[in-house]
């Protein structure tokens, strides 16, 4: 029954994966996962996650940079979609770690139980243990992505054309797509909101605060200690969730100034420009995390409010494991001799 509800937890998490991530590949960021975090700097990431016996483990491994292989990457937008698809990648590694480290312990604690089990792994030399392999993987990579066009696409795509034919006013393109896009944003505010009360996930939310003040008490020069980090706030402007927030109003405009009007014309329209959205939305947020005062920090400002639901107050081993990760990340950047670009 543990291991089951693990696997759940990390489907749930992959779902929210979007709203964790915090992809720059010129700064520091990172990710929460089940029981703990994941650290990316340039060069390197680190993962730190505590077990259900306390104990915690750690991960680390090089970074290469795609605009330091092909300058073509580092161009404005380009680099946006490069990054966020190398984060993504990199994200769903660090919660398939983080729900196996679950996982292995959950499995060996079963077996030990069992006296039969324990003289079967005496014989055999090393128990069979039950993880998530690379197929299973696969198949949750395809049913997240299929979830996400169905939910954040299609569905709103369907309500509004209904609200169409009940008044026609619904059909005009700035009425339609503002409609549209208000019933994505609301959808997506539910979800979040929702799995909030599933006491598991809300403890991802708790490392993903221990997250973002240990990335704001590393970019101010502070003492990497459990003290000095609890005193900063759990709102980041560089998180996914300010991102996805951003992707939901810069896609409403665009879609306004593009005259298609069928239904499979417009949902066309919503997957082709998917990634161009994505870039645009990834600069903006880039920008204002650097420019705190300008009119694209405005644009943000909903992301950090949602950031009240997707950021909780953690406790101290929560603040611990970030601290961890980034110190794992840090030792190989410094091996390989990268400089961070400090917002």
């Amino acid at each position: 029954m543990r291991r089951w509800r693990q696997i759940l937890r990390f489907l749930a998490a992959v779902q929210l994966l979007p709203a964790l991530e915090g992809g720059e590949e010129t700064l520091v960021g990172g990710q929460a996962v089940l029981e703990g975090v994941m650290m990316r700097s340039p060069h390197a990431w680190g993962i730190a996650v505590r077990k259900p016996s306390g104990e915690v483990v750690t991960h680390s491994e090089p970074l290469e940079r795609p605009s330091e292989k092909h300058k073509w990457m580092g161009w404005p937008v380009v680099r946006g979609v490069m990054t966020l698809g190398n984060a993504m990648t990199l994200g769903f590694r660090a919660l398939r770690f983080s729900a196996n480290a679950a996982l292995e312990e959950i499995s060996a604690q079963e077996q030990s139980g069992d006296a039969r089990a324990s003289e079967d792994h005496a014989s055999k030399g090393q128990a069979k243990k039950f993880e998530i392999t690379g197929w299973m993987a696969g198949v949750n990579i395809a049913f997240s992505v299929a979830f996400f066009i169905f939910m954040y696409k299609y569905l709103p795509l369907v309500a509004t054309t209904e609200l169409k034919k009940v008044n026609p006013v619904f059909g005009q393109q700035i009425v339609f797509n503002l409609v549209d896009g208000l019933i994505r944003i609301a959808m997506f505010l539910l979800f979040v909101w929702g799995v909030s009360l599933w006491k598991d996930i809300r403890r991802v939310y708790e490392y993903h605060g221990a997250e973002h003040k240990t990335v704001f008490a590393f970019e101010n020069g502070d003492p990497l200690e459990t003290a000095k980090v609890q005193k900063y706030s759990t709102y980041h402007p560089r998180c996914g969730t300010s991102f996805l927030m951003t992707v939901m109003i810069i896609s409403m405009v665009v879609y306004m100034a593009i005259p298609v009007h069928t239904f499979w014309a417009r949902f066309g329209i919503r997957i082709a420009l998917l990634p161009v959205i994505a870039g645009v939305s990834y600069e903006i947020i880039r920008f204002a995390a650097k420019h705190r005062g300008s009119l694209f920090a405005l644009m943000t400002a909903p992301g950090l409010w949602l950031q009240r639901i997707t950021t909780q107050p953690p406790d101290d081993r929560e603040v611990e494991c970030a601290i961890v990760a980034l110190d794992e990340a840090m030792k190989l950047e410094k091996q390989r001799g990268g400089e961070l670009v400090i917002a």
